[in-house]
């Protein structure tokens, strides 16, 4: 069976007082208030003053209750922004590095930009070159250094060719497609290329070593002009490279010459120009001499 809902408070002195408390208390209050209500109505200025020094006994109570609530609120947003700091650093790391690969992009797009003015402006020096093209490969690994040119022989490109770029001298043609050309790059072991010290014409040759350096050997036997710094260019001798191309610089000396570094590295040349043979009829000619030989052997 249910208890009733007004139960008493039977013998407990302590519920009974409560019980007295709570109607004292609650006539007090209804007492109170209907004699504030008729001091406001009978003396206004009074209820004001009243009123006032109400709000005074109130004021440090009620300043104590903000300052507790600020302090609480400033708590707050204090370990709310020790939590979420991880995640905004987290969010300022990715934002810089994305901003330091735009500002790489930047770099290389206007590096880039820099080597075409370059080879257009070279282009514009060169009235005879015959085409100009991307670099679209070349070996890094491999004995042999050869890369691949973006045109071929539907664009008048022939074995022998000299190729450049606006840092100096490729290579030459190797072999030649329809639309693509291996080009024999000066680093090559088996690419043998005349050439001149630029500050006094001291001739020399430069053999690639396979490594993206060259040997360079005095003509004169027994002599070993060279030093650090040494520009060496293009001499015209043998017909096939106009003179004047830049290809390697002295990096340092050896016994019985010094080893060179090309200026075209390819690893890093866009695109190249390709000029016709400095002197066609003389490589012509060279190049039908052993026939000749062989032919007049046969007939002794």
């Amino acid at each position: 069976m249910a208890p009733p809902n007004n139960r008493r408070p039977g013998f407990s002195k302590r519920a009974q007082y409560s019980i007295f408390a709570s109607y004292l208390l609650g006539i007090l209050g209804a007492v109170l208030g209907l004699l504030l209500l008729l001091i406001s109505f009978v003396d206004p200025r009074g209820f004001s003053a009243l009123r006032s020094a109400g709000a005074e006994v109130i004021a440090p109570v009620s300043k104590s209750l903000a300052e507790f609530g600020g302090a609480t609120g400033s708590a707050v947003d204090q370990v709310s922004a020790y939590f979420n700091a991880a995640s905004k650093n987290a969010a300022m790391r990715e934002e810089l590095e994305q901003n330091r690969i735009e500002i790489l992009e930047a770099r290389a797009l206007r590096q880039e930009n820099e080597r075409l003015k370059r080879l257009l402006k070279l282009d514009e020096e060169i009235p005879d070159s015959i085409a100009m093209a991307r670099l679209i490969s070349s070996t890094a690994s491999s004995s042999r250094r050869i890369a691949t040119l973006g045109v071929g022989s539907s664009s008048g490109l022939e074995p022998g060719q000299p190729v450049r770029s606006p840092e100096g001298l490729v290579g030459r043609i190797l072999e030649t497609g329809p639309t693509t050309a291996r080009v024999l790059l000066v680093s090559d072991g088996n690419n043998v290329t005349p050439v001149q010290r630029a500050s006094d014409s001291l001739p020399a040759f430069v053999t690639g070593r396979g490594d993206g350096t060259v040997d360079i050997q005095p003509i004169n036997i027994g002599s070993n002009p060279f030093k650090g710094g040494d520009l060496m260019i293009t001499s015209g001798s043998g017909g096939l490279y106009s003179p004047g191309i830049p290809v390697a610089i002295v990096i340092r000396k050896t016994e019985s010459g010094a080893i060179g570094r090309v200026l075209a590295n390819p690893a890093k040349v866009s695109h190249a120009i390709v000029q016709p043979i400095f002197q066609a009829e003389t490589i012509r000619q060279l190049a039908k001499t052993p026939t000749t030989d062989a032919e007049q052997d046969s007939g002794e």
